[in-house]
């Protein structure tokens, strides 16, 4: 028989009759053949409203407390889901995260699983019964090994299914939810956003950090490093919804489920050169422009930083491998003839790149990155950043340097470093999916020393206070006095308390400032294609300039472009990039 992992959410499971359905559809399930782990969340908005009643005690409810608390959401679900089972004679037993054997962390309310024992599960499914588990909890031991309740955070469910379908070697994971499957794009802003009937775990990971709510990216990271078959699909049709694919990883399948490093891996990639543009006018299709040239004249772009435009004017920096630098400078010669501005270059560098879910909402991560070339004596050319993954562009020759302290200090073995790593070319598509993250707001420090340590102590200063910074950009133009400016997005919420402890710290640099931007809001494109498609990026900025917009900041990594540009325009470029790669024609990927 095929063993399936089922989770069901909360509004799939938000009333009694809900509940009833929800049973029907794993009986038929059953009646097909399989053995079914399903996975449950508390019913509708049992969460909030438990979590309102502990607000009503006390405004700083103790972390384990609330865990004692919310847990009982999920036993509400599982007990009621298998007395319906039952009902329809289908023997079925509920067990809560701690009988199910999910053992995590200790840390209470935001736990990490490292192991499920499964020799229960697996006696009770030899037995032929259905089990129901309870998602979003596991048991951690605590002083003298003593089992504490303990609750894995936001996605919970979803982290909790996974892993167990990656625990028990099972055929797929189905998760049922309130939409089709993943969509091209947010469908409220753009009409005819499309189903994708299957999209890589790497390129869901990209949107589901960026705020795509269908999938936590700590589920889609577990699918991606053990194998697993993922399917979204709807609670309320029986259409096939959009299946994740990858690839088995040995490094991880051999370890914890969710590893304690945040980091998952490091990648050294050597022979890059930088090309710097500036002072170039800081308007509405100057990108678009530059980009469309250097395709033309077939150069394939990597990294693409633009920090804060100063007065009128701007600056825009890129690698590309040293062999293309020739051409790519010549390309951008003939821009600059006409535009204005100066060009330089260096070549000899190296770009180093950790990554991993778990940098996601750890703020710390990549101070302690930019701390250790700091401690290297390693000064950084070069940041580029999104939530899963932190770039660096530093000089060659300190490349083994910086991965041998690097690998130190978040504990990856050889089998997590890859050297100038190979993309697979699959002839997927350039673009799969468009996201807009609303929740953003725009903070520079300016004239800051062009020394090591610096985007250490502006990070870990945030770090301190729990804030987590989503896009960093370091520009590349020094001023006359050897400063650099660096810029950021964070959430909407922590300005204040960014700002304040910002000014504090650059007190201590003379001539240093901060400077708040304007409302802006976040679009990125994402797609696994887009290594092995030249002008990717030169079609996102020119359908921006095309309608006037222009673009604040630019930051990338291999498989996405993010421009930072004004509030006001956000769901219109949506919609703009959304229909500049055809996506509303999207019937295959």
């Amino acid at each position: 028989m095929t063993l399936l992992v089922q989770k069901f959410g909360g509004t799939s499971l938000g009333s009694i009759e809900r509940i009833k359905a929800v049973a029907q559809r794993i009986k038929t399930s059953k009646d097909n053949g399989n053995d079914l782990v399903v996975v449950v969340s508390a019913m509708g908005h049992t969460t909030d409203q438990l979590t309102k009643l502990a607000s009503e005690i006390s405004i700083q409810p103790h972390h384990r407390e609330m865990d004692m608390l919310l847990s009982t959401g999920e036993q509400v679900s599982i007990s009621l889901l298998s007395m319906a089972l039952k009902e329809l004679g289908i023997p079925a037993i509920s067990l809560t995260g701690t009988q199910a054997g999910i053992i995590t962390e200790s840390a209470h309310g935001r736990a990490r699983i490292i192991e499920i024992r499964t020799e229960r599960i697996n006696n009770l499914l030899d037995q032929g019964q259905t089990l129901v588990i309870a998602g979003f909890q596991g048991t951690s031991l605590g002083i003298g090994g003593i089992a504490e309740i303990t609750t894995l955070g936001r996605g919970g469910s979803d982290t909790s299914a996974v892993a167990l379908a990656a625990s028990l070697d099972a055929e797929k994971c189905e998760i049922y939810t309130d939409v089709p499957g993943v969509l091209t794009t947010d469908p409220r802003i753009v009409k005819n956003a499309q189903l994708m009937k299957s999209i890589s775990c790497d390129e869901m990971l990209e949107l589901a950090s960026l705020g795509a709510a269908v999938l936590h990216p700590r589920a889609v990271e577990i699918a991606r490093n053990f194998g697993v078959t993922l399917v979204v699909k709807s609670s309320w049709d029986n259409l096939d919804g959009t299946t994740l694919t990858s690839k088995k990883n040995n490094i991880y399948s051999k370890g914890g489920i969710e590893h304690r490093s945040p980091v998952d891996g490091l990648e050294l990639v050597e022979h890059q050169a930088v090309v710097a543009l500036s002072n170039i006018p800081d308007r509405p299709g100057i990108a678009a422009e530059l980009f469309e040239s250097l395709s033309e004249g077939g150069v394939n772009v990597d990294l693409i930083i633009q920090a804060t435009h100063q007065y009128n004017y701007n600056d825009i920096t890129f690698t590309v491998a040293e062999n293309e630098l020739n051409n790519a400078y010549e390309q951008c010669k003939k821009l600059i003839n006409t535009i204005g501005g100066e060009i330089s270059s260096q070549s000899n560098l190296t770009k180093l790149s950790i990554y991993g879910a778990g940098i996601m909402g750890r703020p710390g991560i990549a101070s302690s990155l930019f701390q250790t070339l700091s401690d290297s004596g390693i000064n950084i050319r070069l940041i580029a950043t999104s939530e899963v993954k932190v770039s660096c562009v530093i000089d060659a020759e300190l490349g083994q340097k910086a991965l041998r302290s690097i690998s130190e200090v978040f504990k990856l073995n050889n089998k997590q470093i890859t050297l100038n790593p190979i993309f697979e070319n699959n002839n997927e598509p350039e673009v799969r999916g468009i996201a807009l993250d609303k929740d953003q707001i725009q903070v520079s420090v300016k004239n800051v020393p062009d020394k090591p340590g610096t985007a250490s102590k502006i990070c870990s200063t945030l770090a301190d206070k729990n804030i987590s910074l989503d896009t960093i950009v370091q520009s590349e133009r020094s001023h006359k006095d050897q400063t650099k400016d660096i810029s950021f997005t964070l959430k909407k919420n922590d300005r204040s308390e960014a700002k304040y402890a910002l000014e504090e710290l650059i007190s201590n640099w003379k001539g240093s400032r901060l400077e708040e931007g304007n409302s802006i809001v976040r679009i990125s494109a994402v797609g696994s294609g887009m290594p092995f498609t030249k002008g990717t990026a030169g079609k996102i900025f020119r359908a921006l300039a095309n309608q006037k917009i222009n673009i604040e900041m630019i930051a990338t990594s291999e498989i996405r472009t993010t421009c930072i540009i004004s509030e006001k325009y956000g769901e219109k470029a949506l919609n703009v990039i959304h229909s500049c790669f055809e996506l509303e024609k999207n019937n295959s990927s």
